[in-house]
């Protein structure tokens, strides 16, 4: 335990949640080995610091530390940057240039968004996993390397090997030991810390009073979910900190600087906007599965008519599923025609008069996708940079979703 406060006031780590103190406890057993570690977690949440952890405690710490962030490098020039090229390989390589597997051999290297890695990276990668080579692009001649690697990812990686994104033997590889990060949302104890540890730091940097909040600001932060975790509520300390000139904050100012909750997908989110491409996506699956409750509600109603064929007892058997579906409590019911089934006949033989409705359980999201990638381009003008924002994807995500679906 005493090592542990030690390793949060070296690195400025802060607070005390279970969860986080065993992802810590995780990278100092690790840090001393070469194996090679995975951190996951939400966006935000400080995946960053994990790496700079395991490099500073292992015995490569006087080596390089190179961090890459794999989401932000065009797919065309990845592995020219991972691992290289020579003069000539492709249009505009005018010289010999080292990757970042060459460069910090001997030390550590950082994959951030690892799971963003194109497949054939991902065959390059393992192979550096495996036996520690690599060969350069346009080159023919193996190389030798001796790098320790730590990867962090958001993506759900199980999903992303189900959907053939990511290769299952690199996954493997890759998460020796996997650490997790938990959200900030689970965190509870650890909000109001981190927000005045941020108050103060800012409070120093802009030379202003601390801000600090009430009672009632505090359950309000505390109740907030935070979707973009630490990284977040950081930069609310630093909005409240810069703008407010009363530095007591009540729970109505801090209320305005929160944004509204967005629950998990379907929801209708209160005060739709112009255009908002997010809200129109959450309404039309909130419609499509409202839809689908009360075709099977409607379903279930009729097959109990056809078994007993007395109306007034299937009426006072599903009176609340009735007023569900019609949304008044005086919806007449006996104009509901009744087929009367023959009684000599078994009720578990098919009848040549009822027909069998199969209900269509596919909603085809990838039709969905390339409609609100098509209205997300036009919006803004075939500028990819601006929809992938809109859209809440990588720049080069979108560009190989666009090729993918030949838009």
């Amino acid at each position: 335990m005493e090592d542990l406060q030690l390793l949060k006031q070296r690195f400025g780590i802060i607070g005390n949640d279970v969860h986080l103190n065993r992802a810590l406890e995780k990278a100092l057993r690790v840090a001393p080995t070469d194996i090679s570690v995975l951190v996951t977690g939400e966006s935000g949440v400080g995946k960053e610091n994990i790496p700079k952890i395991i490099h500073q405690l292992s015995h490569r710490k006087h080596a390089k530390y190179i961090a890459v962030n794999c989401g932000a490098i065009p797919e065309g020039t990845i592995d020219s940057e991972l691992f290289g090229h020579e003069k000539g390989s492709f249009t505009g390589a005018t010289q010999d240039r080292k990757g970042y597997f060459e460069v910090a051999d001997g030390g550590t290297i950082f994959l951030d968004e690892v799971g963003e890695l194109p497949l054939t990276t991902q065959v390059r990668l393992l192979r550096v996993l495996e036996n520690g080579e690599f060969i350069k692009v346009g080159s023919s001649v193996v190389q030798k390397t001796d790098v320790r690697i730590v990867a962090a990812t958001n993506v759900n990686m199980n999903t992303a090997i189900e959907k053939e994104r990511f290769r299952e033997d690199l996954y493997y590889r890759l998460s020796t030991v996997e650490i997790f990060l938990p959200p900030l949302r689970e965190r509870n104890q650890d909000i109001h810390l981190l927000f005045r540890k941020f108050a103060a730091d800012f409070a120093q940097k802009y030379r202003m009073p601390t801000v600090r909040l009430e009672d009632d600001a505090v359950n309000i932060l505390l109740n907030y979910r935070f979707p973009g975790n630490i990284r977040q509520l950081k930069n609310l300390a630093e909005q409240i900190s810069v703008i407010e000139e009363n530095r007591n904050i009540s729970g109505a100012k801090l209320q305005q600087y929160l944004p509204e909750n967005r629950g998990n997908l379907p929801a209708i989110i209160g005060g739709k906007k112009d255009n908002d491409f997010s809200s129109e996506r959450d309404i039309m699956y909130k419609i499509l599965f409202d839809m689908r409750n009360d075709i099977n509600d409607l379903k279930k109603l009729t097959l109990d008519l056809l078994k007993s064929g007395n109306v007034e007892e299937v009426q006072e058997e599903n009176h609340q599923l009735i007023e569900k579906i019609y949304g008044n409590k005086e919806t007449n019911t006996r104009n509901v025609e009744v087929l009367n089934i023959p009684q000599k006949t078994s009720v578990e033989k098919n009848y040549d008069f009822i027909e069998t409705i199969e209900e269509d359980e596919s909603l085809s999201l990838q039709d969905k996708e390339i409609e609100m990638i098509k209205r997300s381009l036009e919006k803004n003008k075939d500028k990819r940079k601006l929809a992938a924002k809109e859209l809440g994807i990588s720049e080069r995500t979108l560009y190989r979703k666009i090729k993918q679906y030949d838009l």
